[in-house]
């Protein structure tokens, strides 16, 4: 018989097991008085594992790379709060420390009863869920990620190409006239009171005192300005400005 021992050094986990005496104890101690009473090399858990029925155990790379995998993106969805990467990473609701060390078979999921084939079986079914979950929720994620990324964009640019709707109200606009149209202008700072003075003779059929500043950015401002319908197009190509 052997008893497995885990050894700590520093951050790095070892799985070792150890040359059987006639007791899984006394092997146990021999280990402690190896590594810990004298030399200090590490500090030792007993890392519990069953009689389990004999059998070629089947390559669990695959494992090893589903839970790499779970890590790097838990690391890409914290993004600037990777250094608390490891508070997140749990293991049955406990940190990754508390459950090694604490390890305890689970004998409702794995029953020692059968063979260890059909208990890597087992695991490899529950890995492959766990890793066909993790694909759905990184493309959910990325693609809300994306939307917002794009929502940013339209929030964050220029008055020129941003999104207007969360800076224009209806009551900025003369709505269900069958003669009025307000049109929206962006007009550069520098340009404000050449606006002020000219806005109602560069066409016909300008509304007098119709333009109002409704939103300025860092370079420019968010006018409105009201018209008759029937001159919109003439106001519209009107150089030196930018309307919709």
């Amino acid at each position: 018989s052997s008893s497995c021992t885990r050894a700590v050094t520093m951050t790095e986990f070892w799985l070792i097991s150890a040359p059987g005496e006639k007791t899984c104890q006394q092997t146990w101690d021999q280990m402690m008085a190896a590594t810990t009473r004298t030399t200090n090399l590490s500090t030792n858990h007993k890392f519990n594992i069953p009689d389990l029925k004999v059998g070629t155990l089947m390559s669990y790379s695959f494992v090893d790379s589903v839970v790499k995998k779970v890590a790097q993106y838990m690391a890409d969805v914290l993004e600037d709060s990777r250094d608390k990467v490891q508070e997140n990473l749990l293991a049955n609701g406990v940190d990754l420390v508390t459950y090694i060390t604490r390890f305890q078979w689970d004998m409702a999921k794995y029953p020692i009863k059968q063979s260890l084939k059909n208990i890597s079986e087992i695991i490899s079914k529950q890995v492959s869920q766990i890793d066909n979950d993790l694909k759905s929720r990184a493309s959910a994620y990325n693609n809300l990620k994306g939307n917002l990324q794009n929502l940013e964009r339209k929030n964050a640019g220029s008055l020129l190409t941003r999104s207007l709707a969360d800076i224009v109200k209806k009551e900025d606009f003369v709505l269900d006239s069958e003669y009025l149209i307000t049109l929206l202008v962006v007009v550069q700072k520098a340009a404000y009171t050449d606006w002020q003075k000219s806005y109602e003779g560069l066409a016909e059929m300008v509304v007098p005192r119709s333009s109002h500043l409704l939103f300025e950015d860092h370079d420019s401002g968010l006018f409105s300005v009201t018209r008759f319908l029937k001159a919109v197009d003439d106001f519209k190509h009107k150089p030196g400005r930018t309307s919709s």
